[in-house]
């Protein structure tokens, strides 16, 4: 598969916060960082959607091109979450039932997991995960009004791209992710940084900008991890929300999974709260609501 080599010096790896500030934080490069180049049925399909009126016919002659996105769509089709009368046996059938919508949210997953792609064991359940995530900010951005649903679910899902494209490329990346899983007394990004001069924040605002994704998109990748960027008015309103929405999805995922609550939720999880307007009641309420949508999640 097609892929771009990208070297995470310091001009290349900054997405700053607003035009005027925040120089790249990958001050020693690393030698070499190879980024995925966005597959080409994600351009067709992402050239599709973008129509006034996308044509389910032309969404399932992309989607039959694949095996593996031919299976996904049958599979989620035919969940026992959705209750249907009968099973779908074709693609268009599958898309039919699911929406064109919907198609293309789990179709941009698996092209996704096909062209970043690992065999890692340590990240067996990463792409369930990222698919929940995605899933979980789509249903805070339709609690909310404020931020577009189509946005926050593709925020969601590549806000952690960086970590298999660094599990990949960068000697003893394994043992530093073991290490910022476990640590309580330092951020995430801050252990990455520490080890090897750059973080996954910075490689997914690479893949995502690299795949022509919205500005908005690139900056709340690059910040996700940043939460005093929720007090930065430089930054832009979009930008801030999906940021403490992605913390409220992550912590979501967490729950429906029954992982321990992250370090980061701990410190910055009422910060996120209080920004978005949302009370601890309303996120159970919420976490009852995706149970179904998250439990039908299964890349195979």
């Amino acid at each position: 598969m097609q892929k771009t080599a990208v070297s995470t010096s310091p001009t290349q790896s900054a997405v700053p916060r607003a035009p005027q500030t925040e120089p790249a934080k990958a001050a020693a490069p690393l030698r070499e960082m190879v980024i995925p180049a966005c597959p080409e049925l994600l351009v067709a399909l992402r050239k599709e959607m973008s129509k006034e009126d996308p044509d389910p016919q032309v969404v399932a002659s992309i989607a039959s091109r694949d095996v593996a996105m031919s299976a996904a769509l049958l599979r989620t089709a035919n969940a026992p979450y959705y209750a249907r009368s009968r099973a779908a046996t074709s693609v268009s059938e599958a898309l039919g039932m699911l929406g064109v919508r919907m198609a293309e949210k789990l179709l941009t997953a698996i092209l996704m997991r096909q062209a970043v792609g690992t065999n890692s064991p340590v990240l067996a359940h990463f792409w369930d995960t990222s698919t929940r995530r995605a899933l979980a900010m789509t249903h805070i951005a339709r609690q909310l009004f404020g931020v577009d649903a189509e946005l926050a679910y593709t925020c969601g899902l590549f806000c952690h791209v960086g970590i298999p494209i660094l599990m990949q490329g960068v000697p003893g990346y394994a043992a530093t992710l073991a290490q910022a899983l476990a640590q309580d007394d330092r951020s995430f990004t801050a252990t990455e940084n520490a080890a090897h001069k750059t973080d996954h924040a910075v490689v997914g605002s690479l893949v995502a900008r690299t795949w022509n994704l919205p500005a908005s998109i690139v900056q709340a990748v690059r910040l996700h991890h940043d939460f005093t960027v929720l007090q930065d008015t430089a930054v832009d309103s979009e930008v801030r929300s999906l940021v403490a929405m992605a913390l409220l999805a992550e912590h979501l995922v967490a729950m429906h999974e029954a992982a321990p609550a992250q370090p980061e939720w701990k410190q910055y999880g009422p910060v996120c709260l209080s920004y978005l307007n949302v009370t601890s009641g309303e996120l159970e309420i919420w976490l009852d609501a995706l149970h179904g949508p998250f439990d039908s999640v299964s890349m195979g």
